[in-house]
């Protein structure tokens, strides 16, 4: 408002401004002797009249509407204000001829002709010499008030790609290595709090706002005091989860490691039963053992892999097994990688404390009495181990073709399976600072890392993901300090408990869930950013994927290789879990990958291993991958948080929708005719607001808010309320890049093929159905809202 009145006063004043020189300029030569002959004042005093009928004219009205209409609609440009319009013209024959035909004009002017030729020679010199002095004046005004007035659209609102590269070229990968290496040192200390304060400190140091603890207390299920043990009864030879006999002198040159071998928040306590291999617990595997053998109370020796681990244990404890024997297989992993001796961890919990389940831990909340989330005992253990029970010293052959580990049907195996486990509330912290933003503040882009928790094990990925959010910030901060802000509000978030289920984060959210479901526009996960070294892996919401595209092909012209890059929206680890599917926030990861890993079966990654056959630092010795990864995100979430319009795709939702459905799928005739309706209202949408948007001219404040409020809740039209354990809530996340399909119903589809109902099936295609149609609609509804403001209606 303030704006579009400094606007209208500068273009008022420019116009008194012509007005008085016109007249002033008029009347000046007056003194001259020329002007003592009567004719020549009667043609001044005629022209000074003219001038004033002029400015009188309905074109200057006009000028007057149109500027003020311009103003309105809030062009984020100047509006460059047409001069001529004040101007007298040089030539106004038409004008005087009008006025010669009224007889009024006649009557009050009358004078005699001119009495020499010399007269008529000064007469047009001064009329030549006053639109000269007009038109200079009319130049230096119109430079005066382009100069002056103020545009209506906020300067940080223009797109300052070289602002961006100022920011992003200070990012030092030695800077991260030595950040790297300072946190990897704090590695072995029982309390988070110190690597916590570690974090504060240097954030603090580097000048971002009100960085502070958020603390929550949990319950936490952390190891017993002794490791749990596996006896074979035939023998009775006990064995630790790494395949080492149950001795003294072998735990101790185990280390404590040893102890962290467990599944977080499984039932303890002790069984004996036969064991029975299951493959990968597939529903396909379930069906067919349950036809050959009893399965109850039984113990299931399963792979780790091709499915999330919560819904193959939902699976096997409907079944009736009562244990699991949890481990990897050598042939689902590189060659270069020997995990035979390896423990792992693996949290059971989906999110959250699991004593305050929906709702946030803080005092006086209501606290369930449940240590365990599921029935069944389960225990990771070693492929060593599995391959002593199963009676197989090798998993590969001689001629290196490699041998999946599989329990031979007609033998049976019988163990005694021990779990211990110990549950004690903890506290959890959380470390939270922003840089505010300018122009809409109250909308967040938050950018998540991860720390160090103790009693668990992340390896070295949580140093480096700490490492490359404190170097965006170190980036960041100098252009802050010299006043400049982003339009929206950045905040960094390093979360604690989450090798434990994402409790951090998950607390955090649930904390400030009301304020969060319509403020935050974007998460950026910076998990795990180093697992490999071969191929760069982004992982984004269908709405982002064309920002990541062009991020990653402009990072690609400064490379001397640039791989083909496949972009995805696949089920990933970490804290993004809870922005994505309890607030429906678009997402983006960047990671290095090991492409022979990507070839394997998906979800290994929910391992968590206490030692990393290969370190951070060798497959990045130099730290280059990390300055990538802190560029390219960097470069994101500039973009995200500066830009006048997200940029957010909405028809790239549109078409993933229909994506989904393409192939031999039963049942979807109706799915295909709604998605299609989406997609007609999401290019409705795409065409009639968002590319005139993308004009400065057309970047009405009000127009822009609305549009960005739309486009940041696209996707919480496609949260589902239940699905299968460990499947995402928002069903635009595929299982992995090998499922094309919604997971829903493929999971729909496999667990109807041998029943006679398809009461699931129908219920998961209700789900995807009214997800398509809720998104159709919220377009049409946006589309009408724009319209009926355009039309002045509201």
């Amino acid at each position: 408002m303030s704006s579009l009145m400094v606007l209208k006063f500068c273009s008022l004043f420019g116009r008194k401004m012509a007005y008085q020189k016109v007249n002033a300029d008029q009347r000046a030569p007056g003194h001259s002797q020329y002007l003592d002959n009567d004719d020549l004042q009667a043609t001044a005093l005629d022209l000074e009249w003219d001038m004033e009928k002029e400015l009188e004219e309905p074109g200057f009205d006009q000028f007057q509407l149109d500027s003020a209409e311009n103003q309105n609609l809030g062009h984020s440009e100047t509006t460059d204000l047409n001069l001529d319009s004040i101007q007298p013209a040089t030539s106004p024959k038409g004008r005087f001829q009008r006025l010669q035909e009224e007889s009024d004009y006649i009557s009050h002017y009358t004078r005699s002709a001119p009495k020499s030729n010399r007269c008529n020679f000064c007469h047009l010199l001064k009329i030549l010499c006053t639109a000269i002095i007009v038109f200079i004046f009319g130049i230096l005004i119109g430079y005066y008030i382009h100069t002056n007035c103020p545009s209506d659209s906020p300067s940080s609102g223009t797109v300052d790609h070289q602002l961006y590269q100022e920011i992003l070229k200070t990012i030092q990968a030695e800077d991260i290595k030595k950040s790297f290496r300072n946190l990897v040192q704090l590695y072995k200390s029982e309390d988070d709090m110190e690597v916590s304060k570690k974090i504060k400190t240097q954030w603090t140091s580097l000048g971002l706002e009100d960085v502070q603890f958020v603390n929550y207390s949990v319950l936490l299920n952390l190891p017993g005091l002794s490791p749990s043990t596996v006896t074979l009864s035939s023998s009775g030879e006990c064995f630790h989860p790494d395949g080492q006999p149950c001795s003294e002198e072998a735990r101790k040159e185990s280390s404590q490691d040893l102890l962290y071998s467990y599944a977080a928040y499984s039932a303890k306590g002790t069984l004996k039963a036969e064991v029975i291999d299951v493959s990968y617990g597939m529903a396909d595997d379930l069906k067919r053992i349950r036809k050959m053998k009893n399965v109850t109370n039984r113990i299931a020796l399963l792979k780790l892999g091709k499915l999330p681990l919560l819904y193959k244990l939902s699976l096997l404890e409907k079944a009736g097994f009562g244990g699991v024997l949890l481990y990897i297989d050598p042939c689902d992993l590189p060659k270069t990688v020997n995990p035979s001796h390896d423990i792992f961890m693996v949290p059971l919990n989906p999110g959250g404390d699991p004593s305050t389940p929906g709702y946030p831990s803080v005092d006086g909340s209501f606290r369930q009495s449940q240590s365990n989330l599921t029935s069944l005992l389960v225990q990771p253990i070693s492929a060593s181990l599995v391959a002593k029970l199963i009676s197989s010293p090798k998993a590969r052959t001689k001629n290196d073709v490699c041998s999946p580990l599989q329990l031979p049907n007609n033998e049976i195996r019988v163990v005694s399976l021990q779990v211990q486990t110990v549950t004690k509330l903890k506290t959890v912290t959380n470390v939270v600072g922003y840089v505010m933003g300018l122009t809409s503040p109250d909308r967040y882009i938050i950018v998540g890392s991860h720390h160090h928790t103790a009693h668990s094990y992340n390896g070295q990925e949580w140093a480096s993901s700490t490492a490359i959010i404190t170097a965006f910030i170190r980036a960041l901060m100098p252009k802050v300090k010299r006043g400049w802000r982003p339009d929206r509000t950045i905040v960094f978030c390093s979360w604690g408990g989450t090798a434990f289920g994402n409790i951090g984060s998950y607390e955090w959210g649930e904390d400030f869930k009301t304020v969060l479901q319509k403020n935050v526009v974007a998460y950026i996960n910076l998990h795990s950013p180093i697992r490999g070294n071969s191929t760069l892996r982004p992982v984004a919401s269908p709405s982002l994927q064309q920002l990541v595209v062009e991020k990653n092909n402009f990072n690609c012209t400064r490379r001397t290789q640039c791989p083909e890059t496949n972009i995805s929206s696949i089920q990933i680890q970490g804290d993004a879990d809870y922005f994505i599917n309890h607030l429906g926030v678009p997402s983006v990861q960047f990671a290095y990958e090991d492409i022979k890993t990507l070839e394997g079966p998906s979800f290994l990654s929910e391992a968590l291993f206490s030692t990393q056959s290969t370190t951070v630092e060798e497959m990045d010795p130099f730290f280059k991958l990390h300055e990538t990864i802190t560029k390219l995100s960097g470069e994101v979430i500039l973009q995200i948080a500066n830009e006048p319009v997200l940029p957010f795709n909405a028809l790239d939702i549109a078409l993933e929708v229909q994506n989904n459905l393409k192939g031999d799928q039963p049942n979807t005739h109706q799915l295909l005719a709604m998605a299609s309706r989406l997609r007609e209202s999401a290019e409705l949408f795409q065409s009639d607001e968002m590319r005139p948007a993308n004009d400065p001219k057309e970047r009405a404040p009000i127009r822009i808010r609305m549009l960005n409020d739309i486009l940041q809740d696209m996707e919480k039209s496609f949260l589902v309320q239940q699905v299968p354990p460990g499947f995402y809530r928002n069903i635009l996340y595929h299982l992995d890049e090998r499922t094309g399909q919604f997971s829903i119903l493929v999971e729909a589809w496999e667990h109807c093929k041998p029943l006679a109902t398809d009461e699931t099936l129908q219920e998961a295609l209700s789900k995807v159905l009214n997800s398509i149609n809720s998104a159709h609609v919220y377009f049409k509804a946006g589309l009408d809202v724009f319209k009926s403001v355009l039309d002045g209606k509201n």
